[in-house]
Formats: structure tokens, sequence, C-alpha cells
């Protein structure tokens, strides 16, 4: 029997999951739902099937609307407290998944919304998509990695002009300032998107945990402290049997069997 995730909607397609946020009318983030995504990352991160993972907003109009103001509507600071470490913890966990993740953005990607996006390793969006961070205009800041994941793509004098003064980006500004990836037709990103997912798979597991935490760890360290670890790492893959899949299949001249 498949685990419950609260206001989470699941798909599995092979070695993909598609996970649909469903919590109508704008698909808000609630206690449930955040604590939701983090236990099922961790259960992902558990067993090794799923190598994949495609976020998508149920309904159409919203990818995801972000966190329903209504819980901060009594300026209480242990809510906000609460609220905020829930959104760090399942969004940081997400960004730190073993496989590929791709943001498949078919609405209104708001907030929290977008913050989910930012924490993808791919995003890609519809063409009628409008992705914002408006936190400022309620008082508030981004506080799930925003601030810092939105620079480090689109630069600091957009990250300012979306977070500062509060502009949203329509699908191709977002894909012009490298906010997403690749834009699509309307109603079309679920299936583009599991397309990408299935070039994922395609790549050794192994490799692809690996890369994507030398990838990640650019972010923040210059070339010089990552180079020995990207040679440590190469040479780690030999440890493992992928490594001398991955070279028979080639040698072979045939689809690989990862482990």
């Amino acid at each position: 029997m498949q685990p419950h995730y609260a206001g989470l909607a699941l798909e599995k397609h092979g070695t993909t999951l598609l996970v649909m946020m469903d919590n109508p009318p704008a698909n808000t983030w609630t206690v449930a739902s955040l604590e939701a995504l983090y236990r099922l990352v961790c259960d992902l991160e558990a067993q090794r099937e799923i190598r994949a993972l495609v976020l998508s907003g149920a309904g159409g109009k919203f990818f995801c609307a972000g966190a329903d103001l209504k819980q901060f509507a009594d300026g209480s600071h242990a809510a906000a407290t609460d609220l905020s470490r829930l959104f760090g913890r399942a969004f940081e966990a997400l960004s730190g998944w073993r496989g590929v993740s791709i943001a498949a953005i078919n609405g209104y990607a708001m907030g929290g919304g977008l913050e989910l996006a930012l924490a993808c390793d791919i995003r890609m969006a519809e063409e009628t998509a409008q992705l914002a961070l408006p936190e400022a205009a309620v008082g508030l800041l981004p506080c799930a990695g925003g601030t810092q994941l939105l620079p480090h793509l689109v630069g600091e004098g957009w990250a300012k002009r979306m977070i500062l003064l509060g502009e949203r980006v329509d699908a191709a500004t977002a894909l012009r300032i490298g906010l997403v990836e690749e834009v699509v037709a309307t109603g079309s990103v679920t299936e583009a998107a599991l397309a990408l997912a299935a070039k994922a798979v395609r790549q050794s597991p192994d490799a692809v945990a690996a890369s994507k935490l030398l990838i990640q760890r650019a972010r923040m360290n210059p070339p010089a402290l990552n180079l020995p670890l990207e040679r440590e790492l190469f040479v780690g893959l030999f440890d493992g049997a992928n490594q001398q899949e991955g070279v028979a299949a080639f040698l072979e001249k045939r689809t690989p069997h990862w482990h």
C-alpha cells in the first residue's frame, strides 16, 4: 500500500515519479504538505527505484502560490519559526536528493512555489506561466531559499528586481534571464518534463549523484576547493558496479542496466 502524503498526488512513470501539488484552489503550502514533501524525499532517498522527480501543480492554473498567508495573520513568531523551518527542511532535502528533480511550471509560481522550483535541478515552464517572489509586498521575505538561489540563476540585478521591487516575470522573460531552461506550449509541460526525466534515468545513478553534489558545491566554493573532490569522487565511482556496467555496455554497444 502506497504511503499517503498530504497535499501531494503521486503518479509513477517507470523510474520517474510525478508529484502533483494538490491543495485547491492555488496549491498553497501547509504544515502538513511541507511535512509530507520532506517525508517523501526521505522515503525516496532510502530506496533507489525512483531516479527522477517531476513536480507540477494540479488544476492547471497554479503551479503553486506559496504559503497560505492565513497562517501568518496573527503575527505569531512561533508560527513563523515553525513554518520557515519546515520550508527550509523540505526544500533543502529536495535540493540535496540524489536523483534529478524537474519543476514543470504549469501556471502561477509565486513565493514558496517559485522557491520549490528553485530547489529543483531543472525548471521548465508553459508559455503562459507567471513567476514571482512577492513576499516584500506583504511585509515578508522569501525564506525557503529565494534570496540565495535566485541570484545564482539570474544574477543580482534581476534577483533584486524580483525580490525588492516585486516584479513578476512571464515565461519568455524567465527563459531569457536563465530562471527556466525551457518554455513549452500551454498544457504540455508535464509531458515535456517526463520526456526530459527519461533522459536523466538513462544516466548512471551513482554518476548523477556525485556530479550533482559537485555542481551544487560550485555555488559556494571556488574551483580550487572543488577540483580535488571532483577527482576523489571520480575515483570513488570505481568502487561501485555501475562504473563497470557503464563501460561494458558502451563497449558492447548495448543499454546499461544500472544497479
